[in-house]
């Protein structure tokens, strides 16, 4: 997909009528299904032009420039790319990055990221050569074969910041891609040299049909792709498998071979799904990830691995690496483009799918079903009792009566054994039988797993104090029922505030939530972004609520239960007014309270090692004091 292919020439021409951006504007809504947004589009006014009269200078009219080419797997768009044919008759292009920048803020201690207009991005240089790996990885083929090299052109750039980019990407991969400022890009420079800098000296106009050969070629990964991400995720000792995860694999992979294998001639091949079910800790995440190493080593399918949660893709990313973009994205709202009949499509914590009715259509979500439909084998990895609003979840019933009515071969395959919370299932069932809506937990008798309810705030705080100082990895998790703001702004705020009566008399314990950003803030580099959370130092300074926890796993585990449930007659009861989830908080106490219970059993399950329990209501404390020990 993208907005306009023509010459240099012709696109030089066309962005001088006004009509041509209402043109691209009107393009975008129908491929996209939304329409730009103003800045974009204002965007697309100051760059173009001037990355075409710089083409035009350079001597490049009849190149071909594709605006806003489209990378399916990823999502996202290369500003321009311009196509020629090399010497040895190849396919040439190259991929450039349009910045507006005057002015950016560079980190020493952070080369790959720059604050500009006062949002945290990739190092312009980076983002070029993540186009050219996918270009090189996901297009490149032997009946396609190309070349692909990248350019940031930042025409407003002084030259001290282009410098100070330069310095920030030099030795490093991202130095191969040049970064061109206002002073690159004159054209006193001469023709010559201009197509130079700019990459395009040895290019020459296209063949006719190159160019169209590109525009409709089917995106895949490449079998080298395919090999490289196989071997990183193998050898990585955090996705080996034990017991009865390996089990699964096998017969995940059994299922996926007999899906896959060539029908008998006459007969069409059956899409298949596999339901893998499983609490937390019996390692679905694991497995996704060793299955994804499986099915790209075989190099037979187009496997992809999706993760409802932003917080999974970006760990997972970090721990294998960028080669795994496209292979590796988010589900949420949409069908990931590139999707087809060879496709293997592993969907991990599909509880947490977009899935509420909202999005459903006869009973069933949308975007999930057009999944089933458009991939050859689909693996979902579900725990319901993990759905926590009524904008998710969707059961393993569903899946196989979908499945079936709509002719599709279908198999369950169950994890029994605990890994997380030391491998104890009594403290599972513990769990379990403690979050009913009656709450039937007997007092806690194990041996096998460290729980035990916190006094109070200062407490557990010194716990979580003393086991990250001791190396560990502590952290403190709570319900929603403190306020959220969106700001970014430092210091953070301390929204999450405790008040309850010490012995010395009333006492305030209070903590920000986790930060609301994908990267750290750029001036204080100590606080971990919102995917890393769980993992990175700092994090423990912080509280983290259900929706950075879930999925994650850390040693030692705070829960703060919220005001939102509380003991009350002999059973547990739903104060949706006292939460600040906007997502449930607008239920009735009745239709809130399995969200509240399934909420407070995925906090539970975090800790791998030991958990402390701390309620904000007395009566609820009184009550968990009959079931736990005191702490620490």
């Amino acid at each position: 997909m993208y907005l306009f292919e023509g010459t240099v020439e012709e696109a030089a021409a066309a962005t001088g009528r006004p009509e041509f951006y209402r043109t691209c504007e009107q393009r975008h809504t129908a491929l996209h299904g939304t329409p730009p947004g103003e800045q974009e589009a204002r965007s697309w006014r100051r760059s173009w032009p001037a990355l075409l009269a710089t083409l035009s200078a350079a001597g490049l009219g009849r190149l071909r420039v594709v605006l806003e080419y489209a990378l399916p797997a990823t999502g996202e768009r290369i500003d321009a790319l311009l196509v020629g044919d090399l010497p040895d008759g190849i396919l040439g292009v190259v991929a450039v990055e349009l910045k507006q920048w005057t002015h950016a803020d560079l980190d020493p201690a952070r080369p790959g990221l720059v604050r500009a207009g006062g949002r945290i991005v990739q190092h312009p240089a980076r983002q070029v050569g993540g186009y050219v790996r996918y270009l090189q990885d996901w297009v490149d083929r032997k009946d396609l074969p190309l070349h692909a090299h990248g350019v940031a052109v930042l025409h407003d750039a002084p030259p001290a910041l282009v410098a100070a980019l330069r310095a920030a990407s030099a030795g490093g991969p991202s130095g191969r891609f040049p970064v061109l400022g206002r002073d690159d890009l004159t054209a006193g420079k001469g023709a010559g040299e201009l197509a130079r800098v700019l990459g395009c000296d040895r290019l020459a106009p296209p063949a006719p049909g190159r160019v169209r050969a590109l525009l409709e070629a089917e995106h895949r990964p490449s079998t080298g792709l395919l090999s490289r991400v196989g071997r990183m995720i193998e050898g990585k000792d955090a996705f080996q498998l034990i017991g009865d995860q390996d089990v699964a694999r096998q017969q995940v992979l059994h299922q996926v071979a007999r899906l896959r294998h060539p029908p008998a001639p006459g007969q069409e091949r059956r899409r298949g799904v596999v339901v893998v079910t499983g609490g937390p800790g019996t390692g679905k995440t694991v497995i996704a990830c060793r299955l994804l190493a499986d099915l790209c080593a075989a190099q037979r399918d187009d496997p992809r691995l999706l993760f409802p949660s932003a917080t999974l893709t970006h760990q997972i990313r970090r721990t294998v690496g960028d080669s795994t973009r496209g292979l590796v994205s988010t589900f949420t709202g949409t069908l990931p483009s590139g999707i087809g009949e060879n496709s293997v499509v592993l969907v991990d914590e599909a509880h947490r799918a977009r899935t509420g009715p909202p999005e459903q259509r006869r009973g069933f979500p949308i975007v999930l079903g057009r999944l089933l439909r458009t991939a050859g084998v689909t693996v979902l990895f579900l725990d319901e009792r993990q759905v926590i609003s009524p904008t998710e979840g969707v059961t393993l019933a569903e899946v196989a009566n979908f499945a079936r009515a709509d002719g599709m071969d279908f198999a369950h395959i169950d994890l029994t054994t605990q890994f997380r919370c030391n491998g104890s299932r009594a403290y599972h069932q513990w769990v379990d039988r403690l979050l009913e809506p009656e709450g039937r937990a007997t007092s806690w008798e194990g041996s096998d797993y460290d729980i035990a309810l916190a006094s109070d705030p200062d407490d557990f705080t010194a716990w979580v104090e003393a086991n990250n100082a001791d190396g560990r990895t502590a952290r403190i998790c709570a319900g929603f029922c403190w306020p959220w703001e969106p700001s970014t702004a430092l210091p953070l705020l301390d929204e999450v505030e405790i008040r309850w009566m010490g012995p010395d008399g009333p006492r305030v314990w209070a903590r920000p939530w986790n930060y609301r950003e994908d990267e750290s803030p750029f001036d204080d580099p100590s606080i971990p972004g919102r995917p890393y959370w769980a993992t990175d130092e700092g994090g423990h300074r912080q509280v983290g609520c259900v929706y950075t926890a879930q999925g994650m796993e850390y040693s030692h585990n705070v829960v703060v239960v919220g005001d939102d449930l509380v003991r009350r007659d002999g059973r547990w009861t739903a104060r949706p007014d006292r939460s600040h989830d906007t997502r449930v908080n607008w239920l009735t106490p009745e239709r809130y309270l399995p969200y509240a219970l399934n909420t407070y059993r995925v906090l539970l399950t975090r800790g791998t090692h030991a958990t402390r329990l701390y309620s904000t209501d007395p009566e609820t404390r009184k009550h968990l004091e009959k079931l736990l020990p005191a702490g620490p």
